[in-house]
């Protein structure tokens, strides 16, 4: 899909490498993301919560009712590491159970950091219906429970029963419809899907397509994971899923993917799991279509693993579907594990933060030269332009309006580190009456960082 064929589009990322045209003394690097100072936010504390394995957390801020919901799923039956020394760990190998079981589970939140798992009544666990329960296996005839189960809500539905979705593993990938999110309906198969389904899968409405794309999982012939996609026109008849992203080796594999849209791009945060470490930690990857996957520095986690063995994240990030975007920062939740992805583990629910539009963004390789990053033909004479950038003591940006070669406009040096701020041009007389995609930004960086702009109304 080329620029033009997109519906109209405000804000653009500069990760997106079709609308950078010439990079000089400059390089995309990663944003960098601020773990919370109260992490974990929440641990296996419930009886019932024997392994949070990787989370699979979903998480949205519902503003009609002021409050953040996050769906997650442990297994409630399994073996725990609760109260477990490392040595203990390194003396008694891990195996799960035969009978092991997944749930969804239900928390809630007014600030996003302080979580409560209201008792709802619903699911029987040892005899007690008393926990936050919501799906099991054996009260809706799946074997194992439900797995890795994205959901999300969906306003534009106008079917009020259908306003949550989930989208999930039961014997094979499936959907199911909630009117409020917590009282769910039965599994419905996707069988034309054909797909393992055993990873966090997530669905979401794709603005630039006009369908529903889901993403899932594939297994190549020998066995490594692969990120795999479907799409649907009404959430229940999916076509068969394809692959769409890989490792570059055997060992780095793509273990999950949630995907969504922002700055006129699709962003997936990719679960990498290295089979000799047998850790994972959370990458970045854009597309402009949700087939065609570019990852951004291969290798360099955007969500680090951190601290030593049995810290709370240091074994495993699993990233959570999907960022909550507030005004003056981006919400990244994931699931951390403390140990091994295939050993003894405790597990928690975190939360990393971004500057806004933070992902990825220009810098100068050489902070003794100037450094250039000039975009492809997009601007026309219509609205103010905003630009996003961090700016150190003593950097500065200066933005110009290119029309082939010459320049129609420069702008004042912005000196301070700015989300979305009006550029102000010294002179604008010449960018008036120019017709769209007739020029192009060129953005001259001195110890500063550019991530994205906008151009009209915000």
């Amino acid at each position: 899909m080329t620029l033009s064929e997109e519906p109209k589009r405000r804000r653009y990322l500069l990760l997106d490498s079709r609308i950078v045209e010439g990079v000089q003394n400059a390089e995309l690097a990663l944003g960098t993301v601020k773990k919370h100072d109260g992490n974990p936010l929440f641990g296996e504390d419930k009886p019932w919560e024997r392994r949070f394995d990787n989370l699979y957390a979903n998480i949205i801020y519902d503003d009609e009712e002021g409050t953040y919901k996050c769906w997650y799923s442990p297994f409630i039956v399994d073996n725990s590491s609760l109260g477990m020394t490392l040595q203990q760990r390194k003396e008694v190998k891990y195996r799960a159970p035969r009978n092991r079981e997944m749930a969804i589970c239900y928390a809630t939140s007014k600030d996003g950091l302080a979580w409560s798992k209201p008792e709802q009544g619903l699911v029987e666990y040892k005899g007690s219906k008393a926990n936050n329960i919501l799906w099991r296996g054996v009260d809706n005839a799946i074997p194992g429970g439900p797995h890795g189960s994205g959901i999300l809500r969906d306003l534009r539905d106008p079917d009020p029963d259908r306003r949550y979705k989930a989208f999930l593993k039961s014997k094979i990938l499936s959907v199911a419809f909630s009117a409020d999110g917590i009282h769910w309906g039965p599994a419905i198969a996707c069988p034309a899907a054909n797909s393992a389904g055993d990873t966090h899968n997530n669905a979401f409405w794709a603005p630039t397509l006009g369908r529903y794309v889901g993403i899932t999982r594939t297994w190549s012939k020998s066995f490594t994971r692969q990120v795999a996609r479907t799409s649907s026109d009404d959430f229940l008849n999916w076509e068969k899923t394809h692959l769409v992203l890989e490792g570059l080796d055997g060992n780095q594999q793509t273990y999950a993917m949630p995907v969504f849209f922002h700055g006129g791009v699709y962003l997936g945060l990719v679960a990498i799991h290295d089979q000799e470490t047998d850790r994972v930690w959370a990458e970045l990857a854009w597309s402009p279509d949700t087939r065609e996957w570019h990852r951004v520095l291969p290798g360099t986690p955007l969500i680090p693993n951190d601290g030593s063995e049995g810290d709370y994240d240091w074994g495993c990030v699993y990233p959570a579907a999907c960022p909550v975007f507030l005004k003056d920062e981006i919400r990244l939740y994931y699931g951390g594990s403390d140990g091994f992805h295939t050993s003894w583990r405790n597990g928690f629910l975190c939360l990393a933060t971004l500057r806004p539009d933070g992902f990825a963004g220009y810098r100068a390789l050489d902070m003794t030269r100037p450094a250039l990053v000039a975009t492809t033909p997009i601007l026309d004479g219509n609205g103010p332009l905003r630009v996003s950038a961090d700016i150190a003591a003593g950097g500065k940006l200066v933005v110009r309006v290119l029309d082939g070669e010459q320049v129609l406009a420069a702008s004042e040096p912005l000196t301070n580190t700015v989300s979305d701020a009006d550029v102000q041009w010294l002179d604008d007389s010449a960018l008036h009456g120019f017709g769209p995609n007739s020029a192009r930004l060129e953005f001259a960086l001195q110890d500063a960082t550019i991530y994205s702009f906008s151009v009209g109304a915000a």
